[in-house]
């Protein structure tokens, strides 16, 4: 007779490696955990927030969520929980335990009191089942140097022509530069879909925290400050070392790029592609609407080389998400939100205040001007979705004529959506 699987936290420390290896397994990086490995995961890690699903002494099913602040329209902030190391090994499927583990977290979510969750696909058909719906999508272009039609001839600070310049720095001046200047940027107003970075998150990114199956490459590093000398941006990128006929053929990766200031953003991104020896540039995930094609005097020398959807939101908590966001024009709309496990629906009415003013949602005994799934609340709450899309699929009833124009009236978004990260 088969061993009966056991979910539950981490009985302590202790269990992190053999957590870990189950991780290892289920993502295909390997069938063993460094000692080294262990340590530095383990900084920062509330295993309080970590379950295993065991069969014996054996893990064969792992998942575990952080806290994590989410930036929606307006640049408000919303407590949310983040699912990340989701699996369950080839040996152990179909048995229940990603449900079982997804419930066990969807639970403690609600009673933190964490308005939603979010994840990183990695596969489009599983979450929807659970309540989530893709929130934003990631797009990622591969420049032909040689075709933007750019004056190449960047001979430095002068030719920013807003008093600004970029300078190289080593990874640890970016490490202490760059935190406050990326928490300016994604609380702006149109940065929905962007999430807090925390100090483990810089010190991996820039080198600082490695093990040696990390598989890390070192980056180099540059900031954009202003005329008055304030850091207002960054990039941080990496090359390859290619030779044809003797001839450089180089590759620049773009890691990670963003600024505060429309100046700073273009500075950037003008920096990289005016690099000597450069033949491409991977820009590395950027939002949908990203302005780098249009700033290339030929936007079609960025071909489009990725183009899927990024981050899931599953809804928790309706009253506080609608209440928190800003929306497009000032109005009312009613909706009934639809959620089989039930953490999330019911029938709510939306008051919003417009652009610049607040709103104040509740639940609400009228009739429901549409219906939905809480999947496609949570596609539609950042901007990204359309609810005419929706209706058009069949996933949006209209009960009362004119509600599904409005709501996307109400929805709409100067910007669309964007999560710069894995986690």
């Amino acid at each position: 007779m088969a061993n009966r699987v056991e979910i539950r936290t981490l009985a302590g420390p202790d269990e992190y490696q053999e957590w870990l290896r189950a991780v290892a397994t289920g993502f295909f990086r390997g069938p063993t955990v460094s000692e080294k490995e262990v340590a530095v995961r383990a900084l920062g890690t509330d295993l309080g927030r970590i379950q295993g699903a065991y069969d014996g002494d054996r893990c064969v099913g792992t998942f575990r969520t952080l806290p994590q602040s989410l930036t929606v329209p307006g640049g408000a902030m919303l407590p949310a929980c983040g699912v990340s190391g989701v699996t369950v090994s080839p040996t152990h499927r179909r048995r229940g335990l990603l449900s079982g583990m997804m419930a066990n977290a969807l639970n403690a979510a609600k009673e933190r009191g964490e308005v939603c969750a979010t994840l990183i696909a990695a596969e489009y058909p599983i979450y929807g089942r659970y309540g989530f719906g893709p929130a934003s999508w990631t797009t990622e272009w591969e420049v032909l140097v040689a075709r933007t039609g750019l004056d190449r001839r960047y001979a430095g600070p002068a030719d920013l022509g807003d008093g600004g310049r970029v300078d190289l720095v080593d990874a640890a001046e970016f490490r202490a530069e760059m935190p406050a200047v990326h928490e300016r940027f994604r609380t702006g107003p149109q940065r929905q879909g962007a999430i807090d970075r925390s100090e483990k998150w810089w010190r991996s990114a820039t080198g600082e925290l490695r093990f040696p199956e990390d598989g890390f490459t070192p980056a180099f590093h540059a900031v954009y400050r202003d005329a008055a000398g304030q850091p207002q941006g960054g990039v941080s990128y990496t090359s390859d070392d290619v030779w044809q006929a003797n001839q450089p053929e180089q590759t620049v990766t773009v890691r990670d790029l963003f600024a505060t200031t429309p100046a700073g953003e273009a500075a950037l991104w003008r920096f990289v592609l005016s690099m000597d020896w450069v033949l491409r540039v991977r820009t590395g995930s950027r939002a949908p609407d990203d302005v780098l094609p249009l700033l290339l005097p030929d936007p079609r020398a960025a071909r489009t080389v990725t183009h899927a959807d990024w981050l899931w939101l599953r809804p928790l908590d309706v009253p506080r998400m609608l209440a928190a966001r800003t929306y497009g024009v000032e109005g009312t709309l009613v909706l009934e939100v639809r959620d089989k496990d039930g953490y999330a629906g019911g029938c709510f009415k939306l008051e919003a205040a417009g652009p610049q003013g607040g709103a104040h949602c509740a639940a609400t005994g009228e009739d429901a001007e549409l219906s939905l799934d809480v999947s496609d609340l949570g596609a539609l709450f950042l901007g990204e979705e359309s609810a005419t899309r929706l209706a058009a699929l069949g996933r949006l009833t209209e009960h009362r004529e004119g509600a599904t124009e409005r709501t996307d009236v109400l929805f709409r978004t100067a910007r669309r959506p964007w999560c710069q990260d894995m986690f």
